[in-house]
């Protein structure tokens, strides 16, 4: 089945109201308790915010991704591309969760040398987005730790046969309960996301902090907030910093939707997510127009250069 996608146009309609009061009147996030130990991060050379680019497979190439350089100094604009998206599907024969990748998804990686790894080349980190599609199964619902380990080891496995960077949470459109599946429970996303983190501990792990996998990080003494290299606001067009304990740096308060997102909002939330210090700027649906003038109004406010496109 397809991926699910066109996700952010209910929630930057959502939303567009609630932005503007945000970013006029501020916003903070929950205290943390304590400060986590530090995950794995991408590494990137220029000074300023780690910027990520969700890139549509089913209408537009990886390869977009890395053709935007800093006019000063000729760096990467963005340095984590997302493939959106994988799903987690459901096979009510055996009455497990499976990792499932459309005709677009699984043409990118079976592609790799010349869809994944020129970004890489680029010291883009290329990760894979995981997404709910409407079957029942969800990172929230897995009946035992055995079910959530095996799932883990889906994704590790797809990680190293692919050549990938990482995996992204995105606990949309699962519609918990179809199929006879249960509903989300405590255990299930604690339980998942450890085992990846063991099967992969060098590897990237980044949370679109949306769904009830998202309000259940911890279970029976066991909190898998520093498990997460990043976390973002699910919401285009918006400031919303996302309530999960990992430090400033790792965290994106702002969501863009490029070419939807208008661009004087674009520029106020790169401007407050320097100001506020916050170390990540998220974008979501990166095509192949030349989008240079509009990559620029924000990269002039995250590292103080305009953005260059090569095609």
């Amino acid at each position: 089945m397809k991926s699910t996608s066109g996700r952010g146009r209910v929630r930057t309609a959502l939303f567009a109201t609630l932005a503007a009061v945000a970013l006029v009147c501020g916003a903070t996030a929950a205290a943390p308790a304590a400060v986590p130990t530090p995950a794995p991060e991408a590494a990137h050379a220029k000074a300023g915010p780690t910027s990520v680019a969700y890139v549509e497979v089913n209408n537009n190439s990886m390869l977009n991704v890395g053709k935007y350089t800093l006019a000063e100094g000729g760096d990467n604009v963005f340095d984590i591309a997302v493939i959106f998206a994988a799903n987690i599907n459901y096979d009510t024969t055996t009455k497990s969760a499976y990792l499932s990748f459309n005709e677009n998804v699984q043409r990118v990686l079976d592609n790799a040398e010349t869809e994944i790894k020129p970004l890489q080349d680029k010291g883009i980190k290329v990760v894979l987005s995981v997404l709910g599609n409407h079957q029942g199964a969800g990172f929230a619902n897995f009946p035992s730790q055995t079910a959530a380990s095996a799932f883990a080891k889906e994704l590790s496995d797809a990680v190293g046969k692919y050549g990938l960077d990482g995996v992204d949470f995105d606990d949309e459109y699962a519609e918990y309960g179809q199929n006879g599946t249960g509903q989300p429970n405590d255990s299930s996303f604690v339980h998942l996301v450890t085992a990846l983190r063991d099967n992969m501990p060098d590897k990237l792990i980044t949370l679109y902090e949306i769904g009830p996998s998202a309000d259940r990080l911890s279970y029976d003494g066991v909190d898998i907030t520093s498990k997460f290299d990043y976390a973002w606001n699910p919401y285009y067009g918006s400031w919303r910093v996302p309530q999960i304990a990992l430090p400033k740096s790792r965290l994106s308060p702002a969501a863009v939707s490029i070419g939807t997102t208008p661009t004087g909002t674009a520029v106020d939330l790169a401007r407050r997510t320097v100001a506020e210090e916050y170390g990540v700027f998220l974008t979501y649906n990166l095509d192949g127009s030349d989008r240079e003038d509009y990559l620029s109004s924000f990269t002039r406010e995250l590292y103080g250069s305009d953005a260059v496109y090569t095609p």
